[in-house]
């Protein structure tokens, strides 16, 4: 979707993902944000959307603020309390916050970056692991693995604790860390009772007027985790995943055309069709409810 004109706000930011508006009355206190049904891969925004894919991230990630004991920034996620009905369904009012610059990771198998890494040193963020594990391992105690935020289309930079707290100082670090995996533990438990394993998974703080560290942005969907169906988990393999790995592999295969430079290709229909149905599903079996 393109920026929408709404009004009483004034749109402010354009993401990968997510369209940020500011109230026109001039109130510095709180965010419109907006998630579209655009989708990225390999650090580019493709020009083929995800139908629905907004909402579904939106939806999820208001569900699981309601699960977790964490303070969050939303304020209000419905028309009745004033989010514009052209955006209803994929947008949440805001407290405005100042986000610490760092990606919170936490990881409870090993894979991605993280396995790139181990692969190499043993170590993941300058954290020593056992030996012998291997794509899709689980690990005997959840890891904090931090990354520094990167500009769109560059990638996120991974970084050990002491980057952190040279970044925010002691205290907010281990605030950071303590809360990142405070939360990995609690989803991952709901998402085993659900039948999915939670691999990992990406948040990010702030702080709000008070001084008070405050979860932000979207939590624990697709986009921002690794999901993986748990009867189907074999480690010593990719494992298949709820997001979309369709369109990235669609974007390797040779019927792509595509090297790797350059803008991708639009995406063909089969592909779109079977994306959307992964982020649903993910949504289906996480909360227990239809789309």
């Amino acid at each position: 979707m393109s920026v929408v004109e709404l009004a009483g706000w004034n749109h402010l930011y354009s993401g990968k993902v997510r369209e940020l508006y500011v109230p026109s009355n001039g109130s510095q206190d709180r965010v419109l944000v907006v998630a579209s049904d655009r989708i990225s891969a390999f650090d580019q925004v493709l020009s083929t959307e995800i139908p629905d894919k907004g909402k579904v991230l939106t939806q999820l990630s208001l569900w699981w603020f309601s699960q977790l004991e964490v303070p969050n920034h939303v304020i209000a996620s419905s028309v009745e309390d004033g989010v514009p009905a052209e955006v209803a369904g994929r947008a949440m009012i805001c407290r405005k916050l100042e986000m610490f610059p760092v990606e919170c990771i936490a990881r409870g198998y090993l894979t991605g970056s993280g396995l790139v890494e181990y692969r190499k040193s043993q170590t993941v963020c300058g954290l020593p692991l056992p030996e012998g594990l291997d794509d899709g391992s689980r690990l005997a105690e959840p890891i904090f693995t931090p990354s520094a935020k990167a500009e769109v289309g560059e990638h996120d930079e991974n970084i050990d604790f002491a980057a952190v707290v040279a970044s925010v100082g002691t205290e907010y670090a281990e605030a950071l860390r303590e809360k990142t995996l405070a939360i990995y533990r609690r989803a991952e438990g709901i998402a085993r009772e659900r039948g999915v394993i939670l691999a990992d998974t990406k948040v990010e703080f702030g702080l709000d007027a008070d001084g008070v560290v405050t979860l932000g942005d979207e939590v624990l969907t697709p986009d921002s985790s690794r999901f993986w169906d748990a009867a189907l988990w074999q480690p010593g393999r990719a494992q298949p995943s709820f997001d979309k790995q369709y369109v990235r592999d669609w974007l390797r295969s040779d019927e792509s055309g595509w090297d790797g430079q350059g803008e991708p290709p639009a995406l063909p229909e089969d592909v779109v069709e079977r994306t959307r149905g992964r982020y649903i599903e993910a949504y289906e079996k996480l909360t227990g409810t239809k789309f």
